[in-house]
């Protein structure tokens, strides 16, 4: 049984041309195959994202419990973006995880 290469995703963490515009200013592009990017780096960086997504949430909901906030909307947007984020990272870690134990079923 032959297994084909793995191609790039396009989209979040894809090397699709026009590769989205992440929260945080990043692009959702890895990068070509030798462009020196390691997976561990775009991991790492991908995770910091979250971490801030998740941080300005957290700023702008205590903005709002102060009465500071000026604008809700900003708040529900960056609440509304960590979750996404959060919910990617948690299927993404998911599809890993069941890669791992697949791998870990081969019989060699």
């Amino acid at each position: 049984m032959a297994v084909g290469p793995i191609l790039p995703i396009s989209g979040v963490l894809g090397t699709a041309p026009t590769a989205p515009t992440l929260p945080g200013g990043g692009s959702g592009a890895v990068g070509a195959a030798g462009s020196g990017d390691s997976f561990a780096s775009v991991l790492g960086s991908q995770l910091d994202q979250v971490s801030d997504a998740q941080g300005r949430a957290d700023q702008l909901a205590l903005q709002a419990a102060t009465g500071d906030l000026q604008a809700v909307h900003d708040y529900t947007i960056a609440a509304t973006e960590a979750q996404l984020l959060t919910q990617l990272t948690v299927a993404v870690r998911n599809k890993a995880v069941e890669a791992f134990n697949e791998i870990m079923r081969m019989q060699v």
